[in-house]
């Protein structure tokens, strides 16, 4: 079983609600792999791991970086290269002047001045400012772009025509905050090798989600479901579509499934 966090999982407020907890512990009693796959990066999944009392491995950033539970290490890695960071940022800043970057690192995170941070950035202590330059001077998990007036969508698309050919981007904020990785690195081809070291097959699969950084690891497992909150386009990509994430919807199909 595998699911997203952030507006599918967790409530709007990041928790998570003891019905979902009870729901997890459900899934692990019978003998089932649970398996979070988050844009997170690994440094906002300590507070989490005890939801799971630090068993398993976590999906994070995208796919990039996969996350012991247990040890709270990072135990693999797919990272951009310094030349096509450095490519992909020249392209994009040629074409659409107004973008501001910020870069996830195995071990952290940096961004320009202008970048405006997020609700969990803004209150880490080890956040660092940066200029274009020594953003792009090491191998990084995820480079975003944020776009002062564009949407979500309209920026994916914009971005995917640039430089589509050197990275894979997506997209699950509700701002124009573009995440990509390297090139072929999502949610589904993470997903697809844990889940082949447990000798599971995607039609064996069950994953949640809730927006277009979701859809190929919902296309990759056998059954998929949408919260009813999620993305357009992820409801009309789905099998099923479950209660909201406030409403524990994740919970409400665990405890269906391994009631």
């Amino acid at each position: 079983m595998a699911t997203d966090l952030d507006g599918t999982a967790l409530r709007a407020d990041g928790t998570v609600s003891p019905r979902t907890v009870a729901a997890f512990g459900r899934v692990e009693e019978s003998g089932s792999v649970l398996i979070f796959v988050t844009g997170r990066p690994p440094r906002w999944m300590r507070g989490l791991a005890g939801v799971v009392r630090h068993h398993g491995l976590a999906i994070c950033a995208n796919g990039a970086l996969i996350y012991d539970l247990h040890t709270e290490q990072i135990v693999e890695s797919h990272l951009i290269a310094v030349d096509v960071l450095e490519e992909v940022v020249a392209q994009l800043r040629a074409n659409v002047p107004e973008l501001v970057f910020s870069v996830e690192y195995e071990g952290g995170f940096a961004h320009e001045s202008d970048f405006r941070l997020g609700r969990l950035d803004s209150k880490a202590p080890d956040v660092l400012r940066l200029d274009a330059g020594a953003l792009t001077a090491r191998p990084c998990a995820k480079l975003l772009a944020l776009h002062p007036g564009m949407g979500g969508d309209e920026l994916y698309a914009t971005v995917h025509g640039l430089v589509g050919n050197l990275v894979t981007a997506t997209h699950s904020s509700g701002r124009g905050l573009i995440e990509m990785s390297a090139q072929g690195v999502t949610k589904a081809s993470a997903l697809a090798v844990l889940a082949a070291r447990h000798d599971i097959k995607p039609s064996q699969a069950v994953a949640f989600g809730d927006m277009p950084n979701d859809l190929p690891m919902l296309s990759w497992a056998g059954t998929s479901y949408a919260v009813a909150n999620a993305h357009p386009a992820v409801l009309a990509a789905v099998d099923h579509v479950t209660a909201a994430n406030d409403d524990d919807g994740v919970a409400l199909v665990l405890e269906e499934l391994f009631g």
